[in-house]
């Protein structure tokens, strides 16, 4: 497929290259997360997968909203069922996402950093994609949808705000959604099982720090009382707070965060 070209989600080839996953492909859907929300519920597998080829209502963290054309972008949620994980580990799951989203793109000869919990960002303002981890209770025990947005073919007269990107516009080497989407799952579920891992927690930490470009910079918090903090962040707690100047702050604690 050449770069920009825009096609439906090939079902088949996407079920061959994902395998391990149960992937259900919708024409159009106003939130993947709210439908695969509702199809754990109703008992669906771990790695079930809910995607469309237009999402017309997604969400993003604090309501904000993702929205994209249909045919250019991917919007996936993957439900996984990590009940032998400990509650308060749980809150890493959006930053888990996010290195997936990063690992994706490197994948495709995009270099793009983490700006802590989970923005993937290229040359640390363009942004390439939209996440957002919601916990839902179920008969089976809490699960977790992972929603990810992320730009593949959008040209710059469609983008949404001038600070997004895609990646057609920063070279990837393929815009091929199938593909594109094949290699996120996979990436999202090995980033997933080396989260699981209780061993693997600090390896894990490493990766992420590696690719965060909040760590190591004077940043200014911004809070929902108009309230802010300025301060230099070192680094993310095991429970997935950022750490700014000795003090852990949650992703709910947080509307902005910007270089002070």
């Amino acid at each position: 497929m050449q770069p920009g070209q825009r096609e439906p989600l090939d079902v088949a080839r996407l079920r061959t290259s994902a395998a391990g996953f149960d992937v259900h492909v919708f024409d159009e859907t106003p939130s993947t997360n709210a439908t695969l929300a509702a199809a754990a519920r109703e008992g669906a597998a771990e790695w079930t997968v809910h995607t469309t080829d237009h999402q017309s209502a997604g969400r993003g963290r604090l309501d904000r909203t993702f929205i994209m054309p249909p045919l250019t972008g991917i919007a996936v949620s993957v439900l996984v069922r990590p009940v032998e994980v400990p509650a308060t580990r749980w809150p890493w799951l959006p930053l888990v996402a996010g290195l997936a989203v990063v690992d994706t793109a490197a994948g495709v000869g995009v270099a793009a950093a983490l700006k802590w919990p989970n923005d993937a960002l290229v040359d640390d303002r363009r942004k390439l994609s939209g996440i957002l981890v919601e916990r839902v209770e179920t008969p089976q025990g809490p699960a977790a949808v992972l929603g990810i947005g992320l730009n593949v073919s959008l040209d710059r007269e469609e983008l949404p705000v001038e600070t997004a990107t895609s990646l057609l516009l920063e070279g990837a080497t393929t815009t091929d959604r199938t593909e594109v989407l094949a290699r996120l799952l996979g990436r999202v579920r090995s980033r997933v099982e080396q989260w699981r891992d209780a061993a693997r927690a600090e390896d894990l930490a490493g990766d992420y720090a590696a690719v965060c470009s909040t760590i190591g910079r004077r940043v200014r918090i911004e809070r929902s009382d108009g309230s802010h903090v300025v301060g230099e962040a070192t680094g993310v707690d095991p429970s997935g707070c950022l750490i700014v100047d000795g003090t852990a702050w949650s992703a709910g604690d947080v509307t902005h965060l910007r270089p002070a």
